[in-house]
């Protein structure tokens, strides 16, 4: 039986009493004949109903009316900086929707403030919402506006500016604003693996060490997350550089071909530096915020036809980024068609599918004929960066000429001298 008349709905909270057995939760959707329940712990049971069962709902609490918390950003000598949230969504404005069972983005930078009290310790916050998607949702236009957010947001006197964004995507997003803006100030991307209403949750850690680093010195778009399994520390990763390298680990991100900028302790919040970085006020403030979003990244496989590169080519793409083998390779038969798109104006970069390592197509004749065809080296960077500067690049020009050379330089640390000769730490 159900008490109340059978009022239970999903996302009420609910006590289901079985005998001398009970258990407390909240009502989740269910497709069996089972009634289940989102324990306090986070995980789910699912309970069958028969008539000697009691339901009880406890009564909903009325919502109290909440004034947005939002601060001028302006710098008031002696006081604590100014740092401008930007919410674009993902799992750390997320929680569970009880009408689906589904994790979904459903509150914004103000309502991080208010879960995370210690957050004000650090900083004054201007919040705002740019967009509340998961990051699948992203695309380059997008990006577009971000950037010009957070150009508006610094020029009006933020002392930094974190950006609330999905994990799945977090990486293309932070080498977009590398190219797109030259910054004086700290630029932080964060997210959580889990949602924040999850006991494992890795939200508050997380945005506790991105504030921080906001705070800081170092005048970079960086990505900041979890360095460990445990709550002990965040790691500081250059947005060029960095790759989400596991679907539900906490510690998920990892700088590839090269060591993180540094190290967030926590709960002390003390910055520990391991790489050379950009510092606060080093540079001028600019915004260089035109892309070509139509380019395209192929990964090539073992037998895989050339018929895919051809149809890039030909179907209006404007740049093509490949994710060749080993150093750099495709099978022969697609070294006529890259000197075709080549020849048509069309820029072809090379990248390894390794991760690890740098493209060098010296080595073997393969490697060589590619070259000749006119494809560019992509050196040491990942293949999601190299996609997203070459969009970038063709927004600064349509010459091949020019966007060669954009290519192979060094715009925001994306190409290093010589690869971080270290693999990602091996899983058990």
């Amino acid at each position: 039986m159900i008490d109340d008349s059978g009022k239970a709905e999903v996302g009420d909270k609910i006590r289901v009493a079985k005998g001398v057995i009970h258990y407390e939760g909240i009502l989740m959707p269910s497709q069996t004949a089972c009634t289940v329940l989102k324990l306090k712990n986070g995980y789910n049971i699912g309970l069958k109903v028969n008539p000697e069962t009691i339901i009880t709902v406890e009564p909903k609490e009325k919502k109290k009316h909440q004034e947005p918390i939002s601060h001028p950003c302006k710098k008031k000598i002696g006081k604590l900086p100014h740092i401008s949230i930007l919410s674009t969504g993902g799992t750390i404005a997320s929680k569970i929707d009880y009408r689906t069972g589904a994790v979904t983005s459903q509150f914004n930078a103000e309502d991080i403030l208010r879960a995370i009290p210690e957050l004000e310790e650090i900083a004054n916050y201007n919040c705002r919402m740019i967009y509340s998607i998961l990051s699948e949702n992203m695309r380059p236009s997008y990006w577009v506006e971000l950037a010009r957010a957070v150009y508006e947001e610094i020029n009006n006197g933020a002392d930094g500016i974190i950006i609330t964004h999905g994990t799945d995507t977090m990486m293309y997003t932070a080498a977009a604003l590398s190219f797109m803006i030259e910054t004086p100030v700290p630029i932080v991307l964060v997210g959580s693996q889990r949602s924040a209403d999850r006991p494992s949750s890795d939200n508050v850690m997380n945005a506790v060490c991105a504030a921080a680093v906001a705070a800081g010195d170092i005048a970079e778009v960086c990505v900041v997350m979890h360095g460990s399994t445990s709550d002990d520390f965040c790691s500081i990763h250059r947005g060029t550089k960095v790759r989400k390298m596991h679907t539900s680990r906490r510690d998920a991100f990892r700088s590839i071909n090269a060591k993180p900028i540094g190290r967030v302790e926590y709960p002390s919040r003390e910055i520990k530096l391991q790489s050379n970085y950009v510092k606060r006020g080093e540079k001028k403030l600019a915004l260089h915020d035109k892309l070509e979003p139509k380019c395209a990244l192929i990964k090539y496989a073992t037998g895989a036809s050339s018929e895919s590169l051809l149809f890039h080519s030909g179907s209006g793409y404007r740049g093509i980024v490949i994710e060749g083998t080993g150093l750099g390779h495709v099978s022969t038969e697609w070294v006529p068609i890259i000197k075709t798109a080549t020849d048509a104006g069309i820029p072809i970069v090379m990248v390894s599918q390794c991760i690890n390592g740098r493209v060098c197509d010296r080595v073997y004749d393969t490697g060589r004929d590619i070259l000749k065809a006119g494809a560019i080296e992509g050196e040491d960077m990942l293949p999601e960066v190299a996609l997203v500067k070459l969009m970038w690049a063709l927004g600064q020009s349509p010459d091949i000429g020019k966007v060669r050379e954009l290519m192979r330089t060094n715009i925001a640390g994306e190409i290093t001298r010589s690869s971080f000769n270290v693999f990602p730490a091996r899983e058990n």
